[in-house]
């Protein structure tokens, strides 16, 4: 998959409605089926919608689910089909952020093929196994799906989710991010390093932080 820079520094631009924002949100929120203007507003409904349906998934995923494109693409629009119009539908802006563009919306559909061909046919359903070699499969899927990137918004904590399903199905528990309060910025930094050097098929990085996030959770005193 071919990356390629641009030096506008705009993260995103389209002719379509997901390159619209809601009109009085002074381009902070997209726009949306609910009206909402303010951003920390649509960031906690983005949140408790993504928390109702992973319980919700806790019922329909097994042990047996092999994860598809199509199924990625349920997850997506089950989550925030409430919320926006274009949920569950691939891109059509172009993303960038600083100088890394990600690859051309138009390519979206192929590069998704690919990665239900390469990845998710190989390693889901995720198999119970040593937690190095189950985190070496979430990492694989999660750098690749993330740098397809294959939709509007959502990407990131999309494919966290899916990592989180895939942990349960090999019997592990859900991974502790510890994406906010104390040492959440180093958290996070070490999270995106990982995800970039991903991007290049340097995968190791982000299976160690995926096996780290996984003992600290196993680490955690029972309630």
């Amino acid at each position: 998959m071919n990356l390629k820079m641009k030096k506008n520094p705009s993260r995103y631009w389209s002719t379509g409605i997901e390159g619209e924002w809601q009109p009085g949100s002074r381009k902070r929120v997209l726009r949306n089926l609910k009206g909402i203007t303010l951003k920390t507003e649509m960031d906690r409904l983005e949140a408790d919608a993504l928390l109702a349906v992973q319980e919700r998934y806790l019922g329909i995923i097994t042990a047996e689910t092999p994860f598809t494109a199509s199924l990625i693409c349920q997850m997506h629009k089950d989550w925030l089909g409430g919320i926006y119009e274009w949920a569950g539908r691939y891109r059509t802006v172009e993303m960038q952020k600083g100088s890394f563009r990600w690859p051309p919306a138009i390519r979206v559909s192929q590069n998704m093929a690919a990665l239900e061909k390469d990845f998710l046919k190989k390693l889901t359903p995720c198999r119970a196994g040593k937690l190095g070699k189950v985190s070496a499969a979430v990492a694989a899927i999660h750098a690749e799906l993330l740098l397809v990137h294959p939709f509007r918004e959502g990407n990131g904590r999309l494919a966290r989710w899916l990592a989180d399903l895939m942990f349960l199905q090999a019997g592990y528990p859900l991974p502790l991010y510890n994406f906010s309060g104390r040492g959440s910025t180093k958290r996070k930094i070490e999270y995106l390093n990982a995800v970039i050097k991903g991007y290049s098929q340097e995968t190791q990085p982000l299976t160690d932080f995926f096996r780290t996030c996984v003992e600290d959770r196993m680490r955690e005193p029972e309630a």
